[in-house]
């Protein structure tokens, strides 16, 4: 069938209907690497090599990518120099990199103290908050209701399961007063002693490794 109008008013709107139709599409952000030194090779870099360096650089951790640059490039000078990069330049790329490696190292050591300082001071808000229920399970115990039966158990199984992350419970008696563990509340003289004694345990103390979660209430036998 014959067209009417003229056969370039079509080539044009099909033209802007192909340019509509890309200029919809939406854009992807390029990521261009314009380090003059391969990390990985330490060779110079030539233009062509940009991006394929720039598509390698979007797969894997980015934690671990940095690190393995970090641990394994090194700088030749000679080498440098022979690809038109001049021998100090290299070293100043080879300081940087050893100035960020001890960053690196340092934020790595931090963020793992941070880590473990943070696990241990949630165990130990846990077993503060479990200490009432220790007092009643000791009170239980020496009025004999925890002498036999499924509660006797319960509170068998309760104090294993504190143990495991570290409780240790302060119930000596007989041994030397020791005032970063013990809280005197009771002094009376004592025979064939020659130190201050703890005599009896008035209230169980509970210690998660060195830090004392709660001083022993204890009375202190003292030399007479």
């Amino acid at each position: 069938m014959p067209h009417h109008g003229n056969e370039e008013e079509h080539g044009s709107s099909e033209s802007r209907s192909q340019g509509n139709e890309q200029e919809s599409e939406p854009q992807k952000p390029v990521i261009h690497d314009n380090r003059k030194v391969d990390p990985k090779t330490g060779q110079a870099r030539h233009p062509d090599q940009e991006r394929a360096a720039a598509a390698e650089s979007d797969s894997g951790d980015a934690l671990s990518q940095a690190e393995d640059i970090l641990n394994s490039v090194e700088v030749p000078a000679e080498e440098s120099v022979a690809q038109g990069v001049g021998a100090a330049e290299a070293e100043e790329l080879r300081n940087d990199l050893r100035r960020l490696q001890a960053e690196y190292v340092n934020y790595r050591k931090r963020v793992e103290r941070d880590r473990a300082v943070a696990g241990e001071m949630a165990v130990i808000g846990v077993l503060n908050s479990l200490l009432p229920v220790l007092d009643d399970v000791d009170a239980a115990r020496q009025h004999g209701d925890l002498a036999d039966g499924p509660f006797a158990a319960i509170a068998a199984k309760l104090e294993a399961a504190l143990k495991t992350y570290g409780l240790v419970r302060i119930d000596e008696t007989g041994v030397e007063f020791d005032p970063t563990i013990h809280e005197a509340l009771i002094q009376q003289p004592g025979t064939d002693i020659e130190i201050d004694t703890v005599s009896q345990v008035l209230r169980s103390g509970y210690k998660s490794g060195d830090r004392v979660l709660r001083a022993a209430q204890v009375i202190v036998a003292v030399p007479a």
